[in-house]
């Protein structure tokens, strides 16, 4: 094999790899958005969202102005994942929730943390 094929060979292949190198992986995310109500300081009923959430973390929602260390409650999964809710925050605890696409849970659901599958 002539020695500029080689070069040509091992040129390319090197680009390719830097190519490869420098695209980065897509992060791993659920599509769309996660809704819950809560309560402000004063007393006010909010929505809270997150966007596009990150799948395989665990999420601790922030605490309700009304009361802090207060649970939100009504959560409404509108992402492309299924969503895990929990009672405890750093998704811990016997009691949780699965909310599966597009679905949505009554005023009575509390919750301090979601997880994303």
């Amino acid at each position: 094999m002539p020695v500029r094929s080689i070069t040509a060979a091992v040129g390319a292949a090197c680009s390719a790899f830097l190519l490869l190198v420098a695209v980065p992986g897509s992060a791993s995310a659920a599509t769309g958005q996660f809704r819950y109500t809560y309560n402000t300081a004063d007393g006010y009923e909010a929505v809270g969202f997150l966007n596009n959430p990150a799948s395989g973390e665990c999420i601790n929602l922030p605490a309700p102005g009304s009361a802090p260390g207060a649970a939100s409650r009504a959560p409404k999964n509108y992402t492309n994942a299924t969503a895990t809710v929990f009672l405890d925050a750093d998704c811990e605890g016997d009691t949780y929730y699965t909310l599966s696409l597009g679905a949505g849970a009554s005023e009575r659901l509390l919750l301090r943390s979601v997880a994303f599958s």
